[in-house]
This record gives C-alpha cells, structure tokens and sequence, in this order.
C-alpha cells in the first residue's frame, strides 16, 4: 500500500490536467477490472461484476494546483489563479512544476502575502528569460515521507481515496454479486464536475465517494468527532450531503460485523462527490468514507495507515456481499 501510495501522490495532476495519474492508475487497476473507460470528461471508470445492484465509488484523481495567467513585463514573474482552494498562508516558499517540467518558486513581497494577488512564482533562468510561459497549469512539489503509523504528503486529498479503492478492488478479485463502477474522477477540487459525468453516465443505484476528511485532534483546531487513529469515518452529514440512514446503517453494521475501527463524521465546511452523485437523475441513495487527514490542503497532509486500511476493509466488505438498502 505504502509503494502505491507514493507513487500517486507524487505524480502530476491538477484539476482539468488529471491525464498523468489517470495512466498510472489505469496500469494499476487493468488486472482487476472487466471493463476500463474514460467518459467525455476524462474520468476513469472500471466496471467489477454484472447482474446486481449498481454501486458507483468515487474518488478523485486531481489534486489542488494553479495557473500562471500573467507575467510581469519588467521582472518576469508570473502571477497566477488557483485550481482549487489554495491557502494563501501555506504558498510562500513552496515550489511548484509546470506541465513542462519546469520549476517555480511561490514568493511574496517579505512573505507577507495575505491573498492571492500578494504572490507571484519565480521561474527566471537566468539572463533575460523565463523558464515557462504564462497558460501553464502547475502542481505543488514534495516527495512522501512516512513516520511511524503516520503518512505525510501532499495530495492525499484524494490520492489516498484512489488508494482505497485500487486496494478494494484487488481484494474483491473480480468476486462480487454486484455490478460496481470504480469511478476516479477529475475536477473535484474545482466542483465536482466529473462526479456529475460518472453519475449521469453509470445511473447508479447507490453512490459512495472515498475522499479524506477534517480531524478533531488539533491543538485549537475545529472541534469535531473525528481523529486520526479512530478508524474509518462514516460520514452522517457535511454541507452538501445528508446521509440516508439505511446508507449510514448499512456501513456501520458492516464494521460491527467485520470488527472495523469507525467513527462518525459530522463535517461542517466543505463536501465529496457524493454530493454530486446524490443528485443524479431521479436522486441516488449516496454515502461517503472518509480518510481522517490533518493539514488538508497543504503539503504535508498527513493520514494515519490503521484508519486508511480501515476504510479499504469496510469499502471490499460492503461490496463483497450482497446488498439489500
């Protein structure tokens, strides 16, 4: 898992550019699925099993970036627009690559950026010239690191998600009396656009997203349910999603069956694909595991291995059995 982890997290994607890790995991996934497609959006969608109820996963591939859109005529730094929700108190100093390899150093006049317009991105080589033209789309730097039970990188929002789910799917070897639809889905971070694609497309009878969530366990943190170490998080409500009670149900039972560590997720700020998929249609029944992962949106998220292999045994467990919601 951890070999699988790193090479995700540290492969190339921002919103809308997701072509890189979508390969990757195509070649991770192609012994596992009956069926591989990429809709018109560029989700990876690998069907397992035929016959029984639909069950669309998701989890997204892309990870949050930006866009060089101007440079500066007289010292060619580019300034730039976010892809995703970048946090101005965590660019300054961060390095960032291009779709073309190149490297950008994020600056602020003294480091005291407060907003967006306050930072601009060195990629001088030296002489008259710029390493990159503006129109490039960039991702964030930073090789994964693992202390003790503990995995540091960026990009775990949602390459871990990914993670559970090539996991699961491996478990499952095929054996499932259900038709399931793994979907890893691009341009989350920008709107949960290709969740809306896969739902429309697969008309699912249930839809669960696998994507990280908060935790509760910083000092003079936002106070919630949810720490790392605590297990799988079953989400019950974010602003986006009210879980259906036989969807919750139905996974807490299956931990309490299997003797899965879980906690609830009570989420007050942000939400998954499975707001998108519940809206599919007629409406899809729609639920979400949750990886519990400090620092979000940095690049230092950091998970806890236990909770991330607890989310894979509760994901192959639900979609083993038969299902009767």
């Amino acid at each position: 898992m951890l070999d699988l982890t790193k090479r995700l997290v540290e492969t190339w994607g921002p919103p809308g550019y997701e072509h890189r890790i979508r390969d990757l995991i195509r070649e991770e996934v192609a012994d596992s699925a009956d069926e591989i497609t990429v809709d018109g959006l560029g989700n990876l969608i690998c069907r397992v099993g035929s016959g029984g109820p639909k069950v669309l996963m998701a989890a997204h591939m892309d990870e949050i970036g930006l866009m060089a859109n101007y440079q500066e005529p007289e010292s060619g730094y580019l300034r730039f627009t976010n892809l995703g929700g970048l946090r101005a108190d965590t660019l300054n100093g961060n390095r960032v690559q291009f779709e073309d390899g190149a490297i950008g150093v994020i600056a602020a006049q003294n480091g005291a950026g407060k907003s967006l317009s306050d930072f601009y991105i060195d990629v001088q080589a030296g002489g008259d010239g710029n390493a990159t033209p503006v129109g490039q789309p960039a991702g964030f730097m930073r090789e994964m690191q693992v202390r003790g039970q503990r995995i540091i990188a960026k990009s775990l929002d949602d390459r871990i998600g990914c993670v559970v789910a090539i996991e699961a799917m491996r478990r499952l070897g095929r054996q499932t009396p259900n038709e399931l639809y793994f979907a890893f889905t691009v341009q989350e971070e920008v709107g949960l656009r290709g969740a809306k694609t896969a739902a429309q497309g697969v008309k699912p009878d249930i839809g669960i997203a696998i994507d990280v969530t908060g935790s509760g366990d910083q000092i003079r943190g936002s106070k919630m349910l949810v720490k790392l170490g605590g297990g799988a998080a079953i989400k019950v409500h974010d602003p986006g999603l009210i879980v259906p009670l036989p969807i919750k149900n139905w996974m807490i039972e299956r931990c309490e069956a299997n003797g899965i560590p879980y906690q609830l997720e009570l989420l007050s700020g942000g939400t998954t694909d499975a707001s998108a998929i519940q809206m599919a249609d007629a409406g899809v029944p729609s639920g979400c595991i949750s990886i519990p992962t400090r620092y979000l949106h940095t690049t230092s998220e950091t998970v806890d291995i236990g909770d991330v292999e607890a989310c894979i045994d509760l994901l192959a467990g639900l979609l083993a059995n038969d299902i009767n919601i």
